[in-house]
């Protein structure tokens, strides 16, 4: 095996080839520009692509998005089809925070309404949405209501009255994925979430209040309610807490005691997986919707509070706020699927590990309102520089079974980052960049410093230029919340 065994196919794809390993099933694709080759090359991410290959029933090629790094099993930027057939389901390849996912709200507002209070509106969204780790929401569930969260999502939220019932057509499945049976999540997973709904969590979760500064289609933008660059946009991104990591914890401990059982053999055991169609299976899709939908409630409840808290400090309505939902997307997810493979359709077992469903105009699984320009792609950078909205393309659902990235993709592990800058210089740096910073540990603060990523333009660069997916707009963060 060579240093770089890349073949080169154009300018932002390069072929892993089914030789690189003996035990390969499959090619892997990799979309990447020349400068990012290195990064990739020494995070050894790229085995991790060959290892996925090995999976039994992979379909198409082991896929890359420009954001990949190292993970756990799969690479983070990693996707992969299953048959449902022979394939095989792998918690790797969602990862521990099943739906760490990110929406967008829009509002009403204008840059130069919202700079002279940035501080006061920071200082009330902390207040309002619990943060770090371990925190505890305000949202108290009644004895056995978490089955209710995690067989209806955003559903249960919405009933419950955090949130508007349009929230759910611009949520991805609705905001409840179906199938999930809350009896497959064990009772240590329930008793993590109970008193975690409404949270942010920690890492690189984070809530921003941001302003939109350049609009590149404005056509999609009108679709979306983008009117003109200075309005004011708010990003939430987060997951499934400590409920989704036990699931995968849980689930994985199986699956690694069943692989004899299914004659499955791998060359990383973080890939543990078992037949999609067996009874560990259909166990961990089932547990896996079901933190999924405790996602979606999470960001709901998430929603309904920073509604109110936005309201109160600009000392306006909610109808006058505007604050409606632009989109939500999972990030970490495994769906079925109908995709095109070798001129037939087929349903696939769709893992998307720091990947993002990209679905092009015209498909059916669109809010209406979307269907002329293709689901939003929400691509949030780090808390120093820009984030993007995009659209799905057709070229998505051709090569990457409707997938694209996710966001920048780290270039330094936290311990890295931690040794290389301090949270209070990142404090004073964003400010005197007019980035307000609120976060509940300083010393946190420095794993998620603009150093530890890779540039986000250079990651848009590719998505958009390779056809994957076509930018919108940009925005520039004004006020974060981190964990």
């Amino acid at each position: 095996m060579n240093s770089n065994p890349l073949e080169k196919i154009d300018d932002y794809r390069w072929r892993l080839p089914a030789s690189y390993k003996p035990g390969m099933r499959v090619s892997g694709l990799v979309y990447a520009s020349e400068s990012m080759l290195p990064h990739v090359l020494a995070d050894k991410a790229l085995e991790q692509v060959a290892n996925v290959a090995f999976l039994p029933g992979i379909v198409g090629p082991s896929l890359a998005m420009p954001d990949i790094h190292w993970g756990y099993g799969f690479p983070i930027g990693g996707v992969a089809a299953t048959r449902l057939k022979d394939g095989v389901i792998s918690p790797g390849g969602v990862g521990f925070d099943i739906n760490c996912g990110v929406r967008i709200l829009r509002t009403r507002l204008t840059e130069a309404e919202v700079r002279p209070v940035i501080r006061e509106l920071v200082e009330a969204l902390f207040q309002a949405v619990p943060s770090g780790v371990g925190s505890s929401g305000i949202i108290h569930l009644k004895a056995g209501e978490i089955d209710d969260v995690l067989a209806s999502g955003s559903q249960w939220a919405v009933r419950r009255g955090y949130g508007r019932p349009e929230d759910l057509v611009t949520t991805e499945d609705g905001g409840c994925a179906a199938g999930a049976d809350p009896s497959h999540v064990s009772k240590k997973a329930r008793e993590r979430g109970v008193p975690q709904l409404g949270t942010l969590g920690s890492g690189n979760h984070f809530l921003e209040v941001a302003v939109v500064d350049q609009v590149h289609d404005r056509k999609a933008a009108a679709a979306m309610g983008i009117e003109h660059a200075g309005q004011v946009v708010i990003l939430v991104h987060c997951g499934s807490r400590g409920l989704g990591y036990q699931v995968c914890e849980d689930h994985v401990r199986v699956m690694v005691s069943s692989l004899a059982k299914y004659g499955i053999s791998l060359p990383d055991r973080q890939l543990a997986c078992a037949p999609i169609a067996s009874e560990e299976g259909k166990a961990y899709l089932s547990a896996m919707r079901g933190a999924a939908n405790y996602a979606w409630a999470n960001r709901q409840c998430i929603t309904h509070r920073l509604r109110e808290a936005v309201a109160a400090v600009m000392r306006k309505n909610e109808n006058e706020l505007g604050l409606d939902l632009i989109y939500d997307v999972a990030h970490n997810i495994a769906k079925i699927e109908e995709h095109l493979v070798e001129g037939a359709r087929e349903m696939l077992c769709v893992h998307r590990k720091g990947a993002t469903r990209a679905f092009p105009p015209g498909h059916p699984g669109l809010p209406p309102q979307y269907r002329e320009i293709g689901q939003p792609v929400l691509i949030p950078g780090d808390m120093g520089r820009f984030s993007y909205v995009l659209v799905g393309a057709d070229l998505a659902m051709k090569e990457t079974f409707g997938s694209t990235c996710h966001g920048a993709g780290r270039m330094q592990s936290r311990k890295a980052a931690r040794r290389q800058v301090k949270g209070q210089d990142i404090i004073k740096e964003l400010a005197s960049r007019g980035i307000t910073v609120r976060t509940g540990s300083i010393g946190d603060l420095a794993e998620e410093s603009s150093e530890a990523y890779k540039d986000i333009a250079s990651v848009i660069d590719v998505a958009h230029n390779s056809g994957l997916s076509r930018m919108v707009f940009r925005t520039r963060p004004m006020g974060v919340i981190k964990g």
